[in-house]
């Protein structure tokens, strides 16, 4: 059985006996805070804004210097990486990671539906039921769409011709639906203004509206219009990929919990995520978020100081015989697309008529 198999089986039998298992994260949280982990960072994130603004601005400066060139297009991967690390101090700022002050958080936030056109509010609602019920099937948001299905159960339960089409095969299409993650983004933003009073959202709204404004009109002011076009469709769809392609190894191919599951918060955080190897690198291309486990755990805590608490989290999960998954980044992508292929087998499987 290949080990994701085993790792995927173990986790849900332990799951299934953690009824019983006594609450260890009072405990493991005293020793998090007695070691000043939860203490904000301030001068670390002045130098990760510092840095992203820096890169944000060369972004525009190369724009106007390539704004009559084709070449210009070469910039679209370039902001697409930098609009994903606007996003995740967008997302710290969302956890309160930033600042002790909820204002000053706030303030970030609504700096990041200005500079990205994505609603700090919506994400903030839905990323919130997120970190509620992870990976729990109807109750978690980030696994709740249409043509895809995290587990069997999802599968059997959709309709339409297309929908179980893309499902029964969406091993090869999942990346290809990741390119549209921002617009996914930007639609729940929109729902969230449909659905939210006016006095609650109008700042975001407003920033919203003028985020495209700026967007969308000064590139069509700067570009001739076919490059601006072009830009603008290859800037979204990569920043979508960039996006999904650092979501998705969190949580997806990871056991998906019924909504009647009854588990400690340890074992539901730790069973339901994954975490890719640490490394420099990868650090600054997931903005900490390859600490998924101690992030779940700990989501107020500085993106800096997860590498620190990891230990006592994998101290804490190896004595209580907690599994813990942890892998390399191409075999964590490898792990997604066979659970995905795995859970399309259930249509492929079923008679025509069920189709």
């Amino acid at each position: 059985m290949p080990l994701h198999l085993q790792y995927y089986s173990t986790a849900m039998q332990t799951l299934t006996h953690s009824t019983t298992a006594p609450n260890l994260f009072p405990e493991l949280r005293q020793r998090v805070i007695a070691a000043g982990l939860l203490t904000r960072q301030p001068l670390y994130y002045m130098w990760k804004l510092s840095c992203t603004a820096a890169l944000l601005l060369g972004g525009i400066v190369m724009l106007f210097l390539l704004r009559e060139s084709w070449w210009v297009l070469l910039i679209a991967p370039y902001l697409a990486f930098v609009f994903g690390q606007v996003g995740l101090i967008g997302h710290d700022a969302g956890h309160r990671q930033i600042f002790a002050s909820t204002g000053l958080n706030d303030c970030m936030g609504y700096l990041n539906t200005l500079c990205l056109g994505m609603s700090f509010t919506g994400w903030r609602a839905i990323h919130n039921a997120h970190h509620a019920s992870p990976n729990r099937d109807e109750a978690d948001p980030d696994i709740d769409f249409p043509f895809l299905a995290y587990c069997e159960e999802q599968a059997l339960r959709k309709r339409g011709a297309l929908p179980r089409f893309i499902i029964r095969h969406q091993a090869w299409f999942y990346f290809p639906i990741l390119t549209f993650t921002a617009l996914s983004l930007r639609n729940t933003g929109i729902l969230h203004f449909l659905r939210s009073p006016l006095r609650e959202t109008w700042l975001d709204q407003l920033l919203f509206a003028l985020h495209f404004m700026l967007y969308v009109g000064g590139l069509l002011w700067l570009l001739p219009w076919t490059h601006a076009l072009l830009f603008i469709v290859l800037h979204q769809l990569l920043w979508g990929l960039y996006l999904g392609s650092i979501f998705a190894p969190n949580h997806k191919g990871m056991p998906v919990l019924d909504r009647e599951t009854n588990t400690d918060f340890l074992h539901e955080q730790v069973l339901t995520a994954r975490n890719i190897r640490s490394n420099p690198l990868i650090n600054f291309w997931y903005g900490g978020l390859n600490f998924q486990i101690e992030h779940h755990l700990f989501p107020a805590m500085p993106r800096n100081n997860l590498c620190r608490v990891q230990p006592l989290v994998k101290a804490t999960c190896m004595q209580h015989g907690i599994p813990y998954h942890e892998t390399g980044l191409l075999t964590s992508y490898w792990e997604i697309l066979s659970h995905m292929h795995e859970i399309g087998a259930s249509l492929r499987e079923s008679s025509p008529l069920s189709r």
